[in-house]
């Protein structure tokens, strides 16, 4: 055997059916496209979209209006008849004092004091954020209130780029105090 004697197994070739070019040829004249019409047309067809003229998908779903801020912060609420209803004057009120009364989830999220209820007793409220309401029944109730600084952490950290350690030194300086 020689190299001009190899060829492929029989029947595993085929030739390439070349369509448009003659009666005689088989596939003349429309080339197997049949006649007139889209199909046709060179580029013919409707796209990915369409839907045989029902209205596409993407037009009957209603526009995406507005965004959402994925680096938002949110808030862990408690009204200031919560803060009546499980402190006793005197009290002082940290993230860390709601969290062991369960009025909170998480000591290390912001905490925002809002103004429902009336408060009786002088608290020394410590918090991240305070509704004006809240900052008013707190002091006529001869206490006072604190805002905390809000610390940085998961994606608001990497967008402020505060390292991992910043976060702790920032969190260490709040016990601290």
């Amino acid at each position: 055997m020689k190299l001009h004697d190899l060829r492929p197994a029989e029947g595993s070739t085929k030739k390439r059916k070349r369509v448009g070019r003659g009666i005689s040829a088989g596939q003349g004249k429309s080339a197997g496209r049949g006649t007139k019409g889209q199909g046709a047309r060179a580029g013919g067809g409707k796209g990915a979209y369409f839907e045989g003229g029902q209205l596409p998908l993407v037009r009957r779903l209603p526009f995406k209006r507005g965004f959402t801020n994925i680096f938002r912060t949110e808030y862990q609420e408690v009204n200031i008849d919560d803060l009546a209803r499980v402190f006793s004057a005197g009290d002082e009120v940290t993230p860390e004092t709601l969290a062991a009364k369960g009025l909170i989830r998480k000591a290390d999220n912001p905490v925002v004091v809002l103004g429902r209820g009336e408060l009786a007793a002088a608290l020394t409220v410590k918090a991240h954020r305070f509704s004006k309401s809240a900052q008013e029944k707190i002091t006529a109730a001869g206490g006072s209130h604190e805002t905390l600084e809000l610390l940085l952490t998961g994606p608001l950290a990497t967008v402020k780029k505060l390292r991992k350690e910043q976060v702790e030194k920032l969190r260490e300086q709040r016990a601290a105090e």
